[in-house]
């Protein structure tokens, strides 16, 4: 089932790779570009805050390659959120995005995250805020309720009232998130599924970019998904299996192009590893991610246990994964 590709960088971007802590940062999301080249991908959540404060090359810097990209930003001050937006754009970020569906603690306690959407006015002033600075999309992702708030019609609310500030393109988790009692990691697994409240979305706001996220794993799960919505994200088995990207360059987007081998895909990466370590960057740095691409294949854990033993060796590169790489069936 592929889709129109007239606009696939961010807004009309029918699939991506859900923003997730300690995982999507550049060197993962180099890694993917080598699987699927139109999936849209997110930064990790990056707080305002950090942004203002800290080492801006190294929370914010990207290859060429990785893009479309979004910036993830996490926050509720909005000119701070504002500032942020117009250096994701003046770095060449493709789309800034708020998050307002992590439920951590921590989190909560800075006032944003699944929080906000009982507030949605103040998010659409957010929203308003960072439109107004920078000309690409600014969108948001958020739960389908939190706590109480969770009927349909407060998902309704929520989403009307930040859409009449310009936010065109809402990303829904379809759980609720438990802001109390609940671990964020639980928070993605317990509250029950409702794709529903999502599809029934995209019917009341038929003008409006509405994509799905939570328990999608499969690519036959994505284009039944795509019947109702207009875009699909992936979260923790984009992590845990990324070579499920493989043919959504042809089959979602169209592109008359056969998906790279496994170890093709290892094997683009190598100048990439060789070059990181050039600057001293640490091998394992970049082979934590690629651990799993292997998933299912004979040979697997003879490449993971090659990488875990000597990724951390001092000297490690390139070599390294190309021995794995004789450990796995071609």
């Amino acid at each position: 089932m592929a889709v129109n590709s007239i606009n696939q960088k961010s807004l009309g971007n029918p699939l991506s790779v859900a923003p997730m802590m300690d995982r999507t940062d550049r060197h993962f999301r180099y890694f993917m570009r080598q699987i699927t080249r139109h999936t849209l991908l997110y930064t990790e959540m990056i707080t305002t805050a950090a942004i203002h404060y800290g080492d801006r090359s190294k929370l914010l810097g990207f290859s060429p390659e990785e893009k479309p990209l979004s910036l993830q930003l996490g926050g509720d001050n909005t000119e701070e959120l504002a500032e942020c937006a117009v250096i994701a754009e003046d770095l060449g970020y493709d789309e800034v995005n708020l998050n307002v569906g992590c439920p951590s603690d921590r989190v909560q306690s800075g006032n944003f995250g699944a929080c906000l959407m009982a507030q949605p006015e103040l998010v659409a002033k957010c929203v308003q805020a960072m439109q107004k600075r920078v000309t690409i999309p600014v969108t948001v992702k958020h739960r389908i309720g939190i706590d109480e708030c969770d009927r349909y019609e407060d998902l309704s609310n929520f989403v009307r009232i930040v859409s009449e500030a310009g936010c065109q393109r809402f990303t829904v988790h379809a759980r609720k998130a438990w802001l109390k009692g609940l671990s964020p990691k639980e928070n993605r697994t317990v509250p029950p599924l409702r794709y529903g409240d999502v599809y029934r979305l995209k019917q009341q706001f038929p003008h409006l970019f509405i994509e799905i996220n939570g328990g999608i794993v499969t690519l036959k799960q994505i284009q039944k998904h795509l019947q109702f919505v207009d875009g699909v994200m992936i979260g923790r088995a984009a992590y845990d299996n990324p070579y499920l990207f493989a043919t959504v360059d042809r089959d979602i987007y169209g592109e008359i192009i056969d998906p790279l081998t496994r170890h093709e895909v290892i094997e683009k990466m190598l100048p990439y590893i060789d070059d990181w370590s050039s600057k001293g960057l640490k091998l394992h740095s970049i082979s934590r991610h690629l651990l799993t691409i292997f998933g299912g294949v004979p040979g697997t854990k003879a490449w993971k246990r090659h990488i875990s033993e000597n990724a951390h060796l001092p000297g490690a590169g390139a070599k390294v994964i190309q021995e794995a790489l004789t450990k796995v069936s071609r």
